[in-house]
């Protein structure tokens, strides 16, 4: 048996995972403890002076341990949902006090029905379970300690696997980051790139100083930001203002030809966006669409969508069902999606599709707890 980690989970009620293999070692182990308990109780009455009843402790034993191997998903049930206090006291102890009530009454209901069938097939005496006023409290009162341990043991191991599964991530993220910082330069600012954009800047130094001087200040500060970013992410404003950079290079290149439009909602200028995201796919479209001669239009949009965010780059050139001199999908893409699952696992997408003209759209929707 084994859990969802509550940081792969969507928001909502969660459910254990049952496993095959680590279902049978515990049904192994519940198993064993059964015939150990057995065996205590056959020494105990042998202690007391007493006479064993045959092979009925056993059963009786078996059949509870085993009984309580039947109903741990309700424990595995109550960790997930309430790890701990952090979640708020009443939401915690509310969950526990309600999982504890289910498992100790299924617990009851899976154990004492066996006996009656094993004694029957048997041909032992007829079973009697004694006075439930009596009986109850004191299966209770063993459940109450079979919970409050097994609940602990699920919290520890559940936050130990957490640890484990951030640190492999970060691990991995880190090491996608250097990727990242590496293809800003040979990746996302192809060496074609950098010579067009300082061939650009040779044509124009001569006519318009102030101009080279912007140009070169606005191809300085990408080159500062490819290689000093250590963060995964900033703001949607510090996006906006590099990307614009990277625009001014492109429009110094190709003029009219290309336009980029801004439209993001008030209150989104500080969401988290992974670096550099926005210039890639800006990049993108302007590589696949260079052998167009019509004006190619790129739209960058920023909208809360429900519990998400989605920021979305849509440009009236062919869209991904032409083929384009660029070959592959683009850089861009594929690394982008393995930087979403590294920061959001499932909380965070990409999406391609076609804009209303034809083009392309690529759409990230991303958590909302990025616009924090």
């Amino acid at each position: 048996m084994s859990t969802h980690s509550s940081e792969d989970t969507p928001a909502g009620w969660q459910w254990p995972r049952i496993h095959a293999r680590p279902a049978l070692v515990l049904f192994g182990l519940f198993l064993g403890v059964g015939l150990w308990n057995g065996m205590t109780v056959c020494l105990t009455i042998l202690g007391d002076g007493g006479i064993v009843p045959g092979r009925e402790p056993f059963v009786w034993e078996i059949t509870g341990a085993l009984g309580v191997w039947a109903v741990l998903p309700i424990i595995q049930t109550a960790v997930l949902n309430a790890p701990g206090p952090g979640v708020g006291w009443a939401r915690f102890l509310g969950i526990h006090a309600a999982g504890y009530l289910l498992f100790t009454a299924l617990h009851i209901a899976v154990m004492v029905p066996p006996r009656y069938a094993i004694y029957s097939l048997l041909g032992w005496r007829a079973y009697h379970y004694g006075d439930l006023a009596f009986r109850i409290p004191m299966e209770a009162q063993k459940d109450l300690l079979l919970y409050a341990g097994a609940a602990t043991v699920w919290s520890l191991l559940n936050a130990w696997r957490e640890r484990q599964a951030r640190a492999l991530r970060e691990s991995s993220l880190e090491s996608e980051l250097r990727e990242a910082r590496l293809q800003a330069l040979t990746g996302q600012l192809h060496p074609h790139f950098l010579f067009n954009a300082l061939n650009t800047i040779s044509s124009v130094m001569y006519e318009d100083l102030a101009r080279t001087d912007r140009l070169l200040s606005d191809l300085g500060g990408l080159l500062r930001a490819s290689l000093e970013r250590r963060e995964p992410t900033w703001t949607l404003a510090e996006e906006r203002a590099h990307t614009e950079r990277f625009v001014a290079l492109l429009a110094a290149r190709f003029g009219g030809r290309v336009t980029v439009r801004w439209d993001v909602a008030p209150g989104l200028e500080g969401a988290r966006v992974p670096c550099f995201a926005l210039q890639a796919l800006v990049e993108n479209a302007v590589k696949h669409n260079q052998d167009r001669r019509e004006a190619l239009e790129v739209r960058i949009r920023a909208r809360e969508d429900g519990d998400a965010w989605r920021l979305e780059v849509e440009d009236t050139g062919r869209g991904f069902a032409e083929s384009s001199p660029a070959s592959g999908p683009g850089v861009g893409l594929a690394h982008l999606e393995r930087i979403l699952v590294l920061l959001h696992g499932e909380r965070a997408r990409l999406e391609r599709g076609g804009s209303p003209e034809g083009g392309a759209r690529v759409s990230l929707w991303l958590p909302r707890e990025a616009t924090a």
